[in-house]
């Protein structure tokens, strides 16, 4: 509402009145007449009945809340206004309410309660900085970006500033915010954020973070694709000394060598609740994987272990699998792409021994040899009733080894993914798995048999997997299958094309050379094959 007074020198000005919000003593005044329309006689208390006092009073006062609130809303969304319609939103509603109680009594108080579940729902907890494409922030672009998490009230416990280079400017903006929030916040994703940036700058910004997040109650902590080194670890010693209730740590693609895990093992003394614990694709080294297995031994636990692509041979891998004995809780275990040998792997077959609770394990590329893909198969086929996804390509495993696996492999009535390709298991070894797809493995749904010599077999694992009711994807690329087999896989699964994989870098005229260096054994050889492939057809039918 608009007004004018005339001033000193016998102008006129406007002058802004505002309606809203009402003054307090308004509003007690409203309360008292809206407690006699409900307790005394009136054409409506006559009609609907009146309530006592007490009662009176009590819904009056729910009324001009309710009332004062919606109108309160309405005012927030008219910015400039003068509130003449918040207010007669207000008389409105207060007129509604106090009908709907006369005629409905007491469900007011539901419907009250029903809005206060409504307001009271939970609000966002998650605040993600990281979609889009990678970006560099600065002090000016941090004050706009992180806004947010400057309101007051407001319930973020989840924060997520991948993907985000923050400079030494943003750094120091966002280093108070963080600092204001950090008893409310649980999860904390800091991966990729100073990508690019000088190592000086990129060590005072980590600092920086690990100051403002100190002494915070974080439950998963993600610092992964930072390139830390020990100088980087080094910068977050404040940050890892103060956690106590840390249940997830990521230290992927960090650049972590020995140092710096040795440092990690000494700057993250609690452990205790540790449920997930990954160092993916670093140079650890056998020095290093020891400091970790010093780590591995504090965390009783431990559910979920990653320590692939990290340079691990053979003493690394023996010190990680005997402290894995100790993390009996585990349910997925990733060690792949490091240098295990046959040696570490018998070890890992020991430690294997006290896993029940497995569900995955991917064991690739880790020269297992047979020895040790053997000793891992017995093991998992006497443990591990619920495992989901076996993983062992690409570990020189040949047809001796079959027999073991495939008893393994018969064992898992849970099993959903087989990987065994890149190994050299030849038609011997495929005509023994084989023989393990059938009853009972109704969750079996991948099986990958890529790169492994094979020629007329590829046929039989068709034949025994597609009836299979949930399977999806039969693998066989990469091998020596003729071009008539190739029909035959086609032909088996033709009315379920999607479930054959692609079959692009298969060589129909292959050869194997350890069997062309047998010279005429490779008839005999052929002819004994072919006659296991006929016993094989005969129990498939019976």
């Amino acid at each position: 509402m608009e007004n004018t007074a005339k001033t000193p020198n016998g102008e006129r000005r406007q002058i802004n009145i505002k309606l809203w919000p009402p003054s307090e003593n308004t509003r007690l005044m409203l309360v008292e007449r809206m407690t006699n329309n409900l307790s005394t006689p009136t054409i409506f208390t006559r009609k609907y009945g009146s309530l006592g006092q007490p009662e009176a009073t009590k819904y009056a006062k729910q009324i001009e809340e309710s009332a004062f609130c919606s109108a309160n809303q309405h005012y927030e969304q008219e910015p400039g206004g003068d509130g003449s319609s918040a207010v007669q939103l207000y008389a409105r509603e207060c007129s509604k309410l106090i009908l709907e109680v006369l005629k409905e009594g007491a469900k007011l108080e539901e419907k009250e309660a029903l809005k206060s579940e409504v307001e009271s729902a939970p609000r966002e907890t998650f605040f993600d900085i990281s979609k889009g494409q990678r970006a560099f922030i600065e002090a000016d672009e941090a004050q706009v970006l992180l806004n947010p998490l400057k309101e007051p009230g407001n319930s973020y416990t989840k924060i997520c500033f991948s993907n985000r280079s923050f400079g030494l400017g943003a750094a120091n903006v966002a280093g108070p915010i963080l600092a204001s929030i950090k008893n409310q916040l649980k999860e904390v994703d800091l991966s990729d954020f100073v990508a690019g940036r000088p190592e000086a700058e990129a060590l005072d910004v980590m600092n920086i973070f690990s100051e403002a997040l100190e002494g915070s109650h974080l439950k998963y902590l993600n610092i992964s694709d930072n390139a830390l080194g020990e100088k980087g670890v080094g910068a977050f010693a404040k940050l890892f000394r103060s956690q106590t209730s840390l249940e997830e740590l990521y230290l992927m693609n960090d650049g972590i060598s020995k140092e710096a895990a040795q440092a990690v093992c000494e700057l993250v003394p609690s452990t205790e609740v540790l449920k997930v614990l990954h160092f993916h694709n670093n140079m650890t080294g056998d020095e290093g994987a020891i400091a970790i297995s010093e780590i591995l031994k504090r965390c009783p636990l431990l559910e979920d272990f990653r320590c692939s692509s990290t340079r691990v041979g053979s003493e690394g891998g023996i010190a990680l699998t005997e402290a894995l004995a100790q993390c009996k809780n585990l349910k997925k275990l990733d060690l792949r792409d490091n240098m295990f040998g046959v040696e570490a792997g018998v070890k890992l077959s020991e430690a294997l021994k006290k896993h029940e609770n497995l569900t995955e394990i991917y064991l690739s590329y880790l020269n297992l040899e047979d020895d040790g893909a053997v000793a891992i198969a017995n093991t998992l086929k006497e443990s591990a009733p619920s495992l989901a996804v076996l993983e062992m390509s690409g570990n020189d495993i040949t047809a001796e080894a079959a027999p073991s696996l495939a008893a393994c492999i018969a064992s898992k009535k849970s099993l959903v993914k087989l990987n065994l390709s890149e190994n050299d298991l030849k038609d011997d070894g495929a005509i023994q798995i084989s023989k393990a797809f059938g009853e009972g493995q109704d969750q079996l749904k991948e099986v990958d048999m890529s790169q492994n010599s094979l020629t007329t077999t590829a046929r039989k694992l068709a034949q025994a997997l597609v009836h299979l009711p949930g399977f999806k994807l039969l693998n066989v690329n990469g091998n020596f299958i003729s071009e008539e087999d190739i029909d035959e896989l086609r032909s088996i699964f033709k009315e379920c094309q999607e479930k054959l994989g692609p079959l692009d870098e298969n060589d129909p005229e292959g050869n194997d050379f350890d069997d062309l260096e047998g010279g005429d054994e490779d008839e005999g050889s052929q002819d004994e094959l072919e006659e296991k492939l006929k016993k094989l057809d005969v129990n498939q039918e019976n």
